[in-house]
């Protein structure tokens, strides 16, 4: 049945069946259980394409919808993704760095392979020509110079995918899931809407400059625990400050959330947690108008951090959804 509150849950994958990168792979007995599942219990496979379209328009979600995204264009999703999806008819989108792909470097694939992909359900999408960390300025670079290199980068891969493919959706991936309030309002003004890599829902409450996507790799791909994340709901997050992920001088970072009124999110069973952490702290400011903050209980020190946040159902027992980025500079 549909529900305007349900959402999409999409998941991101890189590496297939390459254990040397642990981090970014995910084996190919993770993957056949993950599509065998989505396909034993009924789970309809969107395009993204069509999940944003459905975001654009407001029009509510099915209960079990999920999208397939693969970012990087690595060879090993020619050789052992793609035979799986053919094989059950389903869509799926990978984000390209045009770049690689030009210089026909072993790792990758090529454009003769995504022109046959195309023909069994892929879309190719834009993650920038060089897959560089795109939020940072060069030494010496004022901001107008970094703001034009960055949009000569976007554009030049957005031309590459339309020459080489004949289509180039306005979609973007940021590379390393990396993003700030000054590369959205770049992406904003090329009229694209752009996916992340913190977990979560996509829905009528997410941002569509950083939409969520769940990262697929070895060690959080086990059946269990995607089983739960697929059937996830979107925690009904209207406000959530700071809105910039950049990490000032305050770290760990005091995140401000507000959510919409719903009778069926267990509340006092919400949990949040911080990157290598654990547990997170919570402190209701206003609990009848949906208001607390979240804090680490130490500094991050790695890069890129996030703050998980999650509630039960009362009505389903599936889980309510939201993650927040932060960027060490």
């Amino acid at each position: 049945m549909a529900n305007p509150k349900h959402g999409a849950a999409v998941l991101m994958y890189h590496h297939f069946g390459e254990t040397r990168y642990p981090s970014t792979n995910i084996t190919l007995q993770q993957f056949d259980q993950h599509l065998d599942y989505l396909e034993q219990q009924g789970f309809q496979v969107w395009p993204l394409e069509k999940i944003v379209n459905q975001l654009k328009t407001g029009k509510p979600f099915p209960a079990q919808v999920v999208a397939i995204t693969i970012d990087d264009a690595y060879r090993s999703i020619y050789t052992h993704a793609y035979p799986r999806l053919k094989k059950r008819n389903w869509p799926f989108t990978v984000f390209v760095s045009t770049d690689v792909i030009d210089k026909k470097m072993p790792a990758f694939m090529s454009w003769d392979q995504m022109r046959e992909m195309q023909q069994h359900g892929a879309t190719f999408a834009n993650h920038s020509s060089y897959h560089d960390s795109l939020i940072e300025q060069k030494e010496k670079e004022s901001f107008e110079a970094w703001r034009q290199r960055i949009f000569s980068d976007l554009t030049a891969a957005q031309k590459r995918l339309r020459t080489e493919l004949g289509v180039a959706p306005p979609l973007f991936a940021y590379p390393y899931g990396e993003y700030n309030i000054a590369l959205q309002q770049i992406i904003k003004n090329l009229g694209w809407i752009a996916v992340g890599q913190q977990s979560g829902v996509m829905s009528q409450y997410a941002d569509p400059l950083a939409l969520p996507r769940y990262p697929m790799a070895e060690r959080f791909a086990a059946l269990k625990p995607f089983k739960t994340k697929v059937a996830s709901l979107p925690l009904p997050v209207i406000n959530a400050s700071p809105a910039d992920p950049m990490l000032g001088q305050q770290n760990p970072p005091h995140l401000h959330i507000t959510l919409e009124k719903s009778d069926d999110i267990q509340l006092d069973q919400l949990n949040c947690f911080a990157s290598n952490q654990g547990n997170a702290k919570i402190t209701w400011t206003d609990k009848e108008r949906g208001q607390f903050t979240v804090e680490a209980h130490k500094s991050f020190k790695s890069r890129r951090n996030r703050y998980n946040c999650t509630a039960p159902s009362k009505s389903t027992g599936r889980y309510y959804w939201y993650s927040h980025l932060w960027i060490q500079p």
